[in-house]
């Protein structure tokens, strides 16, 4: 079983069944300048992150609460819970599980509008902000919105943790 980081917003469109993609940069140095046609050179050299099929434990920020974890996801005020991000989250404090259904690599900028709105958005505007948000901005010439990088096209559908195993 692999992880992948979520933030809180994204957190919260899974759990409301709005966000089935994601996007991830992929982040290799020889791929500046492709273009279209050569997307194939990119399926058949770089290795993806996940693969259909793959299950996937969300890590997201917690925190530990009295009886069990809590989820900052789940709270509408986050004061007082000495949350932990996401990076630190064990394995075994996991509440949602993703099976990999679908990878296939694009430009960022190819998105559709149904696009947006199966990463989780009703505006393109407020996932480009979020896009920028998650990129370094030492990083943002490579990969932010504007740099339309090579991203992975990752579908998947939310299971339940004794389907995950």
């Amino acid at each position: 079983m692999k992880q992948i980081l979520f933030n809180t917003d994204m957190v919260r469109a899974i759990l409301n069944n709005r966000k089935m993609v994601t996007r991830r940069a992929v982040k290799i140095e020889h791929l500046r300048g492709l273009d279209s046609y050569e997307a194939t050179t990119i399926k058949k050299n770089c290795v993806p992150p996940y693969c259909p099929g793959d299950i996937l434990y969300v890590r997201e920020t917690w925190a530990e609460g009295v009886e069990g974890y809590e989820y900052k996801a789940d709270h509408t005020f986050s004061d007082g819970w000495g949350w932990r991000p996401s990076i630190h989250m064990p394995r075994e404090a996991a509440r949602i599980f993703l099976r990999v259904t679908d990878v296939k690599v694009e430009r960022l900028q190819d998105m559709q509008p149904y696009d947006i709105a199966f990463e989780g958005f009703r505006r393109e505007r407020d996932f480009k902000m979020l896009w920028n948000s998650t990129i370094k901005p030492a990083d943002r010439a490579l990969y932010g919105w504007d740099a339309n990088p090579w991203v992975w096209v990752i579908e998947f559908e939310r299971i339940t943790k004794e389907e995950a195993g």
